[in-house]
């Protein structure tokens, strides 16, 4: 299981730095728009959708993601329209912010059909134009930011190995522990960081590295909260893992629960500061 695991971890790794390198802007956001699709259709298994109707709602997530990509400005060189991804970036901001804290605390499930396309639309669109936006910005930008979701899940698991005691969330992710979560907090301090004296201008005002803590926080909390809102409905579901696609690590929103929550979050930030 480990070596399946680390074989699949090396193909989507190489595979993920090939396309950020190489796929041109349309080509780019096409396979945005099919990560989106993906995503949509184990979504549709957390609803419990009948196969027609997970079929029709992955094809229709993942072209509403392509046309929306391609209204927003993402499929070329020009700058993205700020009046198109701004209220979805500040949806999934509010959503994650507001919504899920009281989600995960009461543990809502997927009432109905109308319930669960709209959460999945929101959970799954923004982060996957996001994905599309700041990879325009810089394919190092791109990469820095989900390095720290990496990081986050990384230090987060051998902290909670080495010191955890007390439970994160025991109803939702027995696994998960409060020493995991501040490691994971001070892994994305220290690599944000690292990252910010590597590569900020001279320049820089001396603010940003006041404010980069906080943000950084933050950053961390939201990536748990994507994390663990994923693990709430899995387990509503009574399943263990969302797909199959990926050996030994599950199915796409197995693989990118964080990241559907911090996305559009550094995407949102990236709007602001390109003001």
């Amino acid at each position: 299981m480990l070596k399946t695991r680390i074989i699949t971890a090396f193909i989507l790794l190489f595979g993920l730095l090939a396309a950020v390198f190489t796929l041109p802007a349309p080509l780019w956001l096409a396979f945005c728009a099919l990560v989106c699709g993906g995503a949509a259709w184990e979504w549709g298994g957390l609803a419990r959708f009948a196969t027609p109707g997970r079929t029709i709602f992955a094809v229709l997530t993942g072209v509403l993601c392509g046309v929306l990509g391609a209204l927003s400005g993402l499929g070329g060189p020009s700058a993205p329209v700020i009046g198109l991804l701004a209220p979805l970036y500040l949806a999934s901001a509010l959503f994650w912010l507001l919504a899920i804290p009281f989600w995960l605390q009461l543990k809502w499930r997927l009432s109905s059909a109308g319930m669960a396309i709209a959460v999945g639309l929101v959970v799954m669109v923004p982060p996957a134009l996001a994905l599309a936006h700041l990879r325009q910005l810089g394919p190092w930008l791109l990469l820095a930011i989900m390095a720290m979701v990496w990081v986050a899940d990384i230090a987060a698991y051998f902290s909670g190995r080495a010191f955890g005691r007390r439970k994160l969330a025991p109803g939702i992710s027995p696994g998960k522990t409060w020493e995991g979560a501040f490691g994971a907090a001070a892994g994305v301090s220290v690599f944000g960081y690292v990252l910010l004296f590597l590569f900020a201008a001279l320049d820089t005002p001396g603010w940003l590295y006041t404010a980069a803590f906080p943000l950084l926080l933050a950053f961390t909390a939201v990536s748990i909260i994507g994390d663990l809102f994923e693990s709430l409905l899995k387990r509503q579901a009574g399943i263990k893992d969302s797909g199959a696609i990926l050996p030994g690590h599950g199915g796409i929103l197995d693989r990118i629960d964080s990241l559907t929550s911090t996305l559009p979050m550094a995407g949102l930030l990236a709007l602001w500061l390109a003001r």
